[in-house]
C-alpha cells in the first residue's frame, strides 16, 4: 500500500510539472502553435489567428535586448538593405483591463492585442527589381493562393518591358498562408514560382484582411529602402484591369513631387453595421468622417512621396482598413489625393448586371477597372488589343 501511495505522488508532481512548463513555453512561443482551429472558441481565437511567422528561425523567441526590438518610432534615415531580421511580437495584455476592449468582437480584439507589432523579417525578397532608373514600378497585392491571379497578370497588364522608352517592373506583395497545415506546401510552390519570376516580395505575417496594413506599411518601408529611382507607382490588387499605356499617358509632362490619384472618396463614413466586412466599432475610431482616400482596386503615386508617406506611418496607429491608413498618412503630411474619372473600382458602372461592364470599348480608354477574374482578365486583355471598332471614343486622359 505503501509503495501504491508513492507511485501516485509521484506521479502527481509529474503532472503538475509538466503542467508548468507548459505555460512557460505557452507564454513565449507563437500565437497559434499550441492551438487548432477544430479546438477553438471566440477566446482561443485571440492567440491562434494572429501574424504567425514562418519558418521559425533560431532563436526566434529567445529574449531581445531593447535595440534589437523594431519599434514604430520616427526615423530619419533608413538602411540600405532590410534590416528587421527578428522580432519579440508578444500581445499587448494592459488592453484587456479596459472596459471598452472586452466589448470588442475577438478579430478587433486580436487587431489591438498585436497593434504595435509593425515591422517583420522577410522571407523572400527581389531587391534587384529596383535597380537602374524605373519609370513606372506596378505593385501588385496578392495572397500565396491565388497564384493563377498573379499569372495572368504577368501575361497582361503587368508584363514587364518599355513603353515608348519608359521601364516598367513589377513586383507582388504577400504573406504566409493562412492555414498552418497547408503552409509548408504553399511555401514551397511559391519559392518555386520566385525562382522562375523573381517577382515575389513576401514577409513572416498572415496573409488575414487586417494584416493588409502591415502589408502596406511594409511596401513603404521596402521601397524606401531599395527603389530610390523611381518615378512613378502604380499600387493595386490582384483582381483589376490596368492599362500601363494609359497610365504613362497621363503621366506624360507630369512634374508634380506629391501627385497621388485614383478613385478617391470623399467624406466617407465608418460602417458601424456588424455584418459588414469593413464594420469599425466607435472606440477604434470615434470621429464620423474619414480623411480622403483612394479606394479598392488602384492609385498612382509620384516615387519621392513613398519615403514622406512612410514616415508618416510610423507616427500614426495601425488601422484595420488599410486604404483608409493610407488616406490618414496623406492627411499627416498634407497631401490631397486627386479624383480621376479612369479610375473604375466598382466596375465601369455600379450596376454588376450592366452589359456595360463587360465592353471593351470602355476598357480601352480606362486606367483601371475593378473587378476581374483570371479568365476574364486574358480575355479582356484580347479584346481590348485586337482590332477593335468603336462607335467613338472615350476621352479621360
Amino acid at each position: 500500500m505503501l509503495q501504491w501511495k508513492k507511485r501516485v505522488c509521484k506521479s502527481i508532481c509529474i503532472f503538475f510539472c509538466v503542467v508548468i512548463m507548459l505555460t512557460i513555453f505557452q507564454r513565449g512561443t507563437s500565437p497559434g502553435l499550441l492551438f487548432t482551429e477544430s479546438s477553438m472558441d471566440s477566446e482561443d481565437v485571440l492567440t491562434a489567428v494572429k501574424r504567425d511567422t514562418y519558418p521559425v528561425p533560431n532563436g526566434f523567441w529567445a529574449a531581445k535586448t531593447e535595440a534589437q526590438v523594431t519599434t514604430a518610432s520616427v526615423t530619419d534615415t533608413y538602411s540600405s538593405e532590410w534590416d528587421v531580421k527578428s522580432i519579440n511580437c508578444t500581445a499587448n495584455w494592459n488592453l484587456t483591463h479596459l472596459g471598452w476592449f472586452t466589448t470588442l468582437e475577438p478579430n478587433y480584439k486580436q487587431f489591438l492585442l498585436y497593434r504595435h507589432c509593425r515591422y517583420f523579417p522577410m522571407i523572400i525578397n527581389n531587391p534587384q527589381k529596383c535597380s537602374g532608373n524605373i519609370d513606372l514600378l506596378i505593385v501588385v497585392k496578392s495572397i500565396i493562393t491565388q497564384h493563377d491571379r498573379r499569372d495572368a497578370i504577368r501575361k497582361t497588364w503587368g508584363k514587364e518591358k518599355e513603353v515608348k522608352g519608359k521601364k516598367i517592373r513589377t513586383i507582388f506583395l504577400l504573406g504566409t498562408a493562412m492555414k498552418e497545415e497547408e503552409r509548408a506546401n504553399y511555401q514551397k510552390l511559391l519559392d518555386f514560382e520566385n525562382q522562375i519570376y523573381g517577382d515575389i516580395l513576401q514577409w513572416d505575417f498572415l496573409d488575414s484582411f487586417f494584416n493588409l496594413t502591415l502589408k502596406e506599411v511594409h511596401f513603404l518601408k521596402w521601397t524606401t529602402t531599395y527603389c530610390q529611382d523611381v518615378s512613378y507607382i502604380f499600387k493595386g490588387d490582384d483582381d483589376v484591369f490596368v492599362s500601363p499605356n494609359n497610365i504613362l499617358d497621363f503621366l506624360e509632362g507630369n512634374n508634380t513631387p506629391d501627385l497621388f490619384v485614383g478613385d478617391v472618396l470623399y467624406k466617407a463614413r465608418p460602417i458601424r453595421r456588424k455584418e459588414n466586412k469593413y464594420y469599425i466599432p466607435e472606440s477604434m475610431y470615434s470621429k464620423n468622417l474619414y480623411p480622403p482616400y483612394a479606394g479598392g482596386g488602384g492609385f498612382i503615386m509620384a516615387g519621392p512621396l513613398v519615403k514622406r508617406l512612410l514616415k508618416a506611418s510610423e507616427t500614426l496607429d495601425l488601422y484595420p482598413i488599410d486604404d483608409v491608413f493610407l488616406g490618414m498618412c496623406l492627411e499627416v503630411i498634407k497631401v490631397k489625393p486627386i479624383l480621376h474619372e479612369g479610375f473604375k473600382t466598382f466596375g465601369i458602372v455600379r450596376n454588376k448586371n450592366s452589359k456595360m461592364n463587360k465592353e471593351p470599348c470602355f476598357y480601352r480608354s480606362m486606367l483601371v477597372v475593378h473587378k476581374l477574374l483570371p479568365d476574364e482578365l486574358l480575355q479582356m486583355w484580347e479584346l481590348v488589343h485586337s482590332n477593335l471598332t468603336c462607335s467613338r471614343k472615350v476621352n479621360i486622359l
